[in-house]
């Protein structure tokens, strides 16, 4: 929301920025979790609580995400189409240096999201993935 207040587009490549946010509550769980248990929640606990962030924090991004797209309505979204489009054409070039570029190519143009379900979709497993990947190590540092 704040990208869209601000005039910049709420689906582009900024909105990658908050994909920190789960990892970063995920961690604080995992900080307050060992201030709860004197000596140590262990290794399950500690992992098992920074999942469990991840998850309802990609969850609510992704829900948020979506009821901001089906109330902002379908015009941003095939203006964020026609931009991300635009980003690809300058980038083919790159693409087609590479080996398989042009699948490559084909494979993010067919890849990009067209409605809510979709944009809404990429956020939860962007921020899952992220969150679980950095909560593990949290977890395992976390521990004792």
């Amino acid at each position: 929301m704040f990208l869209y207040f601000t005039g910049n587009n709420p689906y582009g490549p900024k909105r990658t920025l908050s994909n920190f946010f789960p990892p970063i509550a995920a961690v604080i769980s995992q900080i307050l979790l060992r201030r709860y248990y004197a000596d140590g929640p262990g290794l399950g606990r500690s992992v098992g609580v920074g999942v469990a962030t991840s998850f309802i924090a990609a969850a609510v991004a992704g829900a948020g995400l979506y009821l901001f797209a089906r109330m902002a309505g379908p015009e941003l979204i095939a203006q964020h189409l026609a931009e991300a489009k635009s980003i690809l054409a300058a980038a083919k070039a790159m693409y087609l240096k590479e080996a398989n570029g042009q699948q490559q190519y084909d494979a993010t143009l067919r890849n990009l999201a067209t409605n809510p379900q979709g944009l809404a979709q990429d956020e939860f497993s962007k921020k899952l993935l992220l969150g679980i990947m950095l909560s593990i190590p949290g977890g395992v540092f976390l521990r004792k």
